[in-house]
């Protein structure tokens, strides 16, 4: 069962991850769970508390986060040289403990406990100072040794010496030259020479162009502070190597105290995120006891909108410890027993709650019956998933358990729904455990007038503006409402008589008060369907006209004679007088059958062919 899905703690877990920096910290959200020992309980919310006022005194820590920086760590740790990128992920999280460091020390002056964790950080300033000198925009900063600066100057001049050469031939020989410039091919410093010159210059054939018409020469002058060049940049990389090699040994030995302030971040982050996480919510400190005992004074449900949402004031464990709320649809009687087993659950995982005050006590298990459960994959239906979460439930529950159960043994007969209801009722409440439910069942809220610790409770609604109150009355039976609210509705007054006449008899049709005059439904046009036409099939079209037929055409009203019968497409060719026109059979209707007319061996050609036409055609077949 999952209960943190159910009553939508998974979703305060996501928002409160969401204030931690750390990827550790949002681990230890994802995992955290109820404590069950009241000791450590009571330090994780007086942690929570403290954070939450140095929050509000100092404002955000400077926290980071150092997932790159473990990983740094082990590589160092395994001898392997660090990179200049490295070295400063390491002084970036130094530089956050330092300013950790400050940030806790301010806080002391309010005497807040987790200000002391000051005095466990090291912000190691000799490293920090070190990498800082040494490393500057991801590479090693030339000031990092006398022997680099002095090398690296050297490297300076020699270029400079280099295209000063070249730049001498250049100008000493510009009939050779292709361009009046110098380039750089493959790291060497080259003029351009013209191919049929190529022999005047002395050096070597670094490249040429495309076409080939053009070498890129390395005078010989030039190369010989080439290969001085390359003996400057061995040596400089040489140095960097025992720079940075030196610099990955001293954050080397600093590695236990690296871990200890990673540890110590990641602690502090966790516990600022509940801080943060109260200062969104504008929760407060709940108290914790152990004697069954839950009073909630204007309780919200965290993730509803604040200025929609209506306190609410709860109560159990001192009078009974069950309560059955009743009331009417959208009445929030849903949203009352969540919040309430959602308070209960932040206060036991070390946070505050959204209310005003609240006594919580602790709870070895949280259950929960929510939802209809209804999976077609597992071929439940409603009420076999109520019944499926119920058993487990009863299974699990014991005194010191927390239970919360919506539309108990509904999805069934009433009757047989009703008679469900109290037996399970009566297993909690046997048990020994704190419980809440929710029901329609009036039988069952006579069974908790007439049952020790158990008692009824109503959420109230506003019957002129059809809106809940979200206001919780206990120790009173509440009412469904519904024949009012669908009076208020529109539902027709005939309507209703039929559905108080079906509850509860012709008796209460008379003195009920309907609270509007006599109407009825309003029918509204509904969209028309829009069916294909229906085609002849080509049978009886075949059937349906006969040559020589007399036929009247529409909407003319002429007759005509029928001179070729009715095609695929539904048109049949008509002679009029003086023409021959195509025309839909639905444009024609019969006037006299060809049979009735003209003997069966009549040749129609005489009708519709010319003599001319007709004697050719005999010709043809004689």
């Amino acid at each position: 069962m999952n209960i943190e899905k159910h009553i939508e703690f998974d979703k305060i877990k996501e928002r409160w991850m969401s204030l931690a920096v750390t990827d550790h910290a949002k681990e230890m959200i994802a995992k955290v769970s109820c404590y069950l020992e009241e000791s450590e309980l009571r330090k994780q919310l007086k942690d929570t508390t403290n954070s939450k006022i140095l929050l509000e005194k100092l404002g955000a820590p400077p926290l980071q986060n150092v997932a790159e920086a473990k990983e740094i760590l082990t590589i160092a740790e395994k001898g392997d040289c660090l990179t200049p990128y490295q070295l400063e992920r390491v002084e970036k999280v130094l530089v956050a403990v330092m300013r950790l460091k400050d940030y806790l020390a301010k806080g002391k002056q309010y005497e807040n406990p987790l200000a002391y964790y000051e005095e466990n950080l090291d912000a190691a300033k000799a490293l920090r100072e070190e990498i800082s000198r040494q490393i500057r925009n991801g590479i090693v900063d030339d000031y990092a040794s006398k022997e680099l600066r002095q090398l690296r100057a050297d490297m300076l001049r020699c270029e400079e010496q280099m295209k000063q050469k070249a730049e001498q031939i250049l100008r000493a020989n510009k009939e050779c030259m292709a361009d009046n410039y110098c380039t750089a091919r493959n790291g060497r410093i080259c003029v351009p020479v013209k191919k049929e010159y190529k022999f005047k210059i002395s050096g070597s054939v670094i490249d040429k162009s495309a076409t080939g018409s053009t070498f890129f020469i390395e005078p010989v002058s030039v190369a010989k502070y080439y290969e001085e060049l390359q003996l400057l940049q061995i040596s400089e990389e040489n140095e960097v190597y025992r720079i940075l090699y030196t610099l990955t040994a001293m954050v080397a030995e600093s590695i236990p105290l690296m871990n200890e302030n990673i540890r110590l971040m990641e602690k502090l982050d966790f516990i600022f995120s509940k801080g943060k996480l109260s200062i969104d919510l504008d929760a407060a400190a709940p108290a914790i006891n152990t004697e069954r005992r839950i009073i909630l004074k204007d309780a919200r449900h965290p993730l509803m909108d604040r200025a929609l949402n209506i306190p609410l004031q709860f109560e159990i464990g001192s009078q009974a410890r069950g309560i059955i709320i009743t009331g009417p649809n959208t009445g929030g009687k849903t949203v009352a027993i969540k919040t309430v087993m959602l308070s209960c659950i932040m206060a036991q995982c070390g946070l505050h709650v959204a209310c005003k005050e609240a006594d919580i006590c602790m709870n070895s298990s949280y259950l929960c019956d929510i939802g209809d459960g209804q999976d077609i994959t597992e071929n439940l239906s409603t009420f076999s998933a109520h019944i499926k979460n119920v058993l487990e439930v009863l299974r699990e529950v014991h005194r010191d358990s927390l239970v919360i159960m919506d539309e108990m043994g509904s999805g069934t007969d009433p009757t047989e729904g009703m008679g469900i209801a109290i037996a399970i009722l009566e297993e909690l409440r046997k048990s020994g455990c704190l419980f809440l439910v929710t029901t329609h069942y009036p039988e069952v809220k006579d069974y908790a007038d007439k049952t020790e610790d158990i008692v009824n409770a109503r959420m109230t609604f506003d019957k002129e503006t059809l809106k809940p109150t979200y206001q919780m009355v206990i120790g009173e039976a509440g009412e469904s409402c519904a024949f009012y609210i669908a009076d208020r509705l529109g539902m027709p007054n005939e309507m209703l008589k039929t559905a108080v006449r079906a509850a509860y008899g012709e008796a209460a049709v008379k003195d009920y008060q309907f609270c509007k005059e006599e109407n009825t439904l309003q029918k509204e046009a509904g969209h028309k369907l829009v069916k294909v036409k229906k085609t002849i099939p080509r049978t009886k079209l075949d059937t349906k006209y006969h040559l020589g037929d007399s036929v009247m055409v529409f909407p003319d009203k002429k007759i005509g004679i029928v001179c070729e019968p009715v095609n695929e497409k539904g048109v049949l060719r008509v002679q009029l007088q003086n023409k021959k026109i195509w025309i839909n059979h639905k444009r024609v209707r019969l006037h006299v059958a060809a049979a009735q007319l003209y003997p069966a061996d009549y040749d129609f050609s005489i009708l519709f062919e010319t003599v001319e036409n007709r004697k050719i055609v005999k010709k043809m077949m004689q």
